[in-house]
């Protein structure tokens, strides 16, 4: 795997941003209100949640930059909540107003690091300012998908692919491990070493997506134990970065 170094990140970020903004300028007043590709959600829902986690993910390296730390979403999870269903409803120009000034806000943000600002700590995970960095470049990427626009993950590049077998390893449940054999590709191991061994066979982006709890695309996944086929199994949830009750 090609190693994620915030000069690389900062460029996927600016490719990201732009995927989004290029979108939703493309949206009419009803493709808002239509659903999404995310159960119970309208592309509405999922506007305002790209624009929430960008201001989020921005004020956690303002907050950083100060030597100060802040929960990633004022009222975290419930608070959360609470901002995607009051602005999901809101007009076409809005979204793009909203869509653009956190994006906007948040590349900014990103551009003004030197080396050691990338290495400041930050609440979102206990971690750093590169781990709010990728956290972005999954939101941004995995939620353009989710609008339902016909930009699949299909889409996906290799080292998005590749970041989210190492970010979503958290999804092999325990005592498991999961051979990825992406077609042409080297293959990836995750889970506990010496677990129960299921290999997942397919396309580099329709593993990606299986693991991400997306819909393949480019064709079927295939799944062996022991040599003989067996189910897809099943994953452990998403690893939150807002914990669901406090």
């Amino acid at each position: 795997m090609t190693p994620i170094t915030p000069e690389n990140l900062l460029e996927e970020l600016h490719r990201a941003a732009g995927v989004v903004a290029g979108i939703t300028a493309a949206l009419s007043e009803e493709d808002v209100k239509a659903p999404s590709e995310l159960p119970g959600w309208t592309r509405g829902h999922v506007l305002a949640h790209l624009s929430g986690i960008a201001n989020a993910m921005a004020r956690q390296l303002e907050f950083a930059a100060r030597g100060d730390s802040i929960e990633l979403y004022d009222g975290g999870f419930e608070g959360r909540t609470r901002a995607i269903d009051m602005a999901a409803g809101h007009t076409l120009a809005e979204h793009r107003a909203d869509v653009d000034a956190a994006l906007g806000r948040a590349l900014q943000d990103f551009e003004t690091l030197d080396a050691a600002g990338w290495q400041v700590p930050i609440s979102y995970r206990g971690g750093v300012v590169l781990d709010g960095g990728l956290a972005l470049w999954r939101e941004l990427t995995i939620h353009a998908t989710d609008l339902g626009t016909g930009r699949g993950p299909e889409t996906w590049s290799r080292a998005f692919c590749e970041h989210l077998f190492e970010f979503l390893a958290a999804r092999v449940p325990e005592g498991e491990r999961f051979v990825l054999q992406p077609l042409g590709l080297p293959a990836v191991a995750i889970g506990a070493p010496g677990g129960r061994s299921t290999a997942i066979n397919g396309m580099l982006t329709d593993i990606a997506a299986w693991l991400a709890g997306r819909t393949p695309t480019l064709g079927s996944l295939r799944a062996t134990a022991a040599a003989d086929g067996v189910d897809l199994p099943a994953l452990l949830p998403w690893p939150a970065g807002v914990p669901a009750t406090r």
